[in-house]
């Protein structure tokens, strides 16, 4: 029983979460901080210590990655805005022509998808898909899905994303084996949520695919002529360079366990740049150069667009920062061991746990983020001694944050209002294809950890 009631303080301040951001209308962030104050409270830690937690759990959770966050903006919002991601989507859609159109979105909302954050991808990627969509009198859903998909993906599976960033820092895990495994599981899951299942979808519920949508409340969207955008190449190494990077770092480190090489002054120059933080700032100065200087445009107008980027992100970083306090709390008042303990006995993974939690969450609360924090502040203690390799438990719990968007999540009414789609018709879509993703990655971490 003493294993049971903080599960019931969790549950009951899970409900009081929703409530204030529901039907109170308090915002996300007093919303976690209150919630997180009330759990404590309930979960009898001594008065004395809960600010200092609260306190831990907001500067833990931001200390490592207020910059990531930071230079990860400020990075799309200078490839957008200097028309390089309109350039990239232009370039693949000639290439693969029409008959392939759909996997010419799909690779250009993946290579995109790695450089701006869900919402911002979104909303620049959607006039485009429209366009096309118009001039190949085709549905706007039929080109829509792969895209979200393919955001969707990038954003749950990859870093520098807010989600496994944050996440790998919780479990402690090696970020580059998180984006070598991440990019194994999200090929599957893009080609099977995305082009399939537009195409399975679109037989179920034929009527959405008629719709002509309405992207209005974005404004005048800014586009550009094709030669007024960087080129192809150069604007695709600008978007994926931290991924090279990291990626760089992690292949060399594995090298260099494999042969048993001594650390030297090259080692360390290769991981030092291969950290998220040190890969991004490189890719940044990168992008101030070809997105920008090379360019002609005056160093002050690419600051501005440098300087806007980090407005935007000012109240996520509070919000993830409000779900590392709800997980300091989870963990400092001893909820974490009431799980291990209660699952001592259990033949369950810790995989196959961490996705469950986290998919009950994200139902619950909305937010994959928050969702995703949270689990980690739960399913932390059940790592120790089970040989699991971090990385995954991971993405176990970033597939289990993705799971169901539903009326809860600001993607699913994005996703509605763009599309003009009903609300059963964004249910067959959207949460469905979210759901997709989050099965399909649950099944590749398992895999994976049946091979390593």
């Amino acid at each position: 029983m003493e294993n049971i009631l903080p599960l019931i303080v969790v549950a009951l301040g899970v409900v009081v979460l929703l409530f204030l951001i529901t039907k109170l209308e308090i915002n996300t962030f007093i919303s976690l901080v209150i919630t997180a104050f009330l759990v404590a409270l309930g979960l009898g830690m001594p008065l004395e210590e809960i600010v200092e937690s609260i306190q831990g759990g907001m500067g833990g959770t931001l200390g490592s990655i207020a910059l990531i966050f930071g230079f990860g903006a400020i990075l799309g919002k200078l490839v957008a805005d200097a028309g390089g991601a309109q350039r990239i989507a232009g370039t693949l859609i000639d290439k693969f022509g029409e008959k392939q159109i759909q996997w010419a979105v799909v690779i250009a909302s993946f290579i995109i998808g790695i450089a701006l954050f869900f919402e911002v991808g979104l909303v620049l990627l959607i006039p485009i898909v429209f366009q096309i969509a118009k001039q190949l009198k085709v549905s706007p859903l039929y080109l829509g899905i792969p895209m979200a998909t393919a955001l969707s993906v990038t954003h749950g599976f990859l870093p520098p994303h807010p989600g496994p960033t944050v996440i790998a820092q919780q479990y402690d895990a090696n970020i580059g084996m998180v984006l070598v495994f991440g990019i194994i599981i999200s090929i599957p899951a893009v080609i099977i949520a995305g082009p399939l299942f537009a195409k399975i979808i679109q037989k179920m519920i034929p009527d959405s695919f008629n719709k002509a949508g309405n992207i209005d409340s974005l404004g005048e969207t800014k586009t550009f002529k094709i030669e007024e955008t960087p080129g192809f190449g150069i604007s695709v190494l600008t978007s994926l360079l931290p991924v090279i990077l990291m990626a760089i770092s992690t292949v060399v480190e594995l090298i260099q366990d494999l042969g048993h090489v001594e650390n030297n002054v090259f080692f360390k120059i290769i991981y030092l740049i291969g950290e998220p933080t040190t890969a991004l700032l490189i890719s940044v100065l990168l992008a101030v150069y070809t997105m920008g200087v090379k360019r002609n445009i005056p160093m002050k107008q690419v600051m501005a667009s440098a300087e806007e980027s980090i407005r935007s992100i000012g109240m996520m970083l509070l919000i993830i920062g409000g779900g590392g306090v709800l997980k300091q709390v989870l963990i400092d008042g001893g909820v974490g061991d009431s799980v291990a303990a209660l699952f001592a006995d259990s033949h369950m993974s810790p995989l196959l746990l961490a996705w469950l939690i986290a998919a009950i969450l994200r139902i619950a609360l909305g937010s994959a983020t928050v969702a995703a924090l949270t689990t980690a502040g739960l399913v932390i203690p059940l790592m120790q001694g089970s040989g699991i390799d971090p990385a995954l438990m991971v993405l176990a719990t970033g597939a289990g944050s993705l799971i169901a968007s539903h009326v809860n999540d600001a993607g699913f009414w994005m996703f509605k209002e763009f599309f003009g789609l009903t609300l059963k018709e964004t249910f067959s879509t959207w949460t469905l294809l979210e759901s997709v993703i989050s099965v399909v990655g649950l099944v590749g971490v398992l895999v994976i950890n049946m091979f390593v």
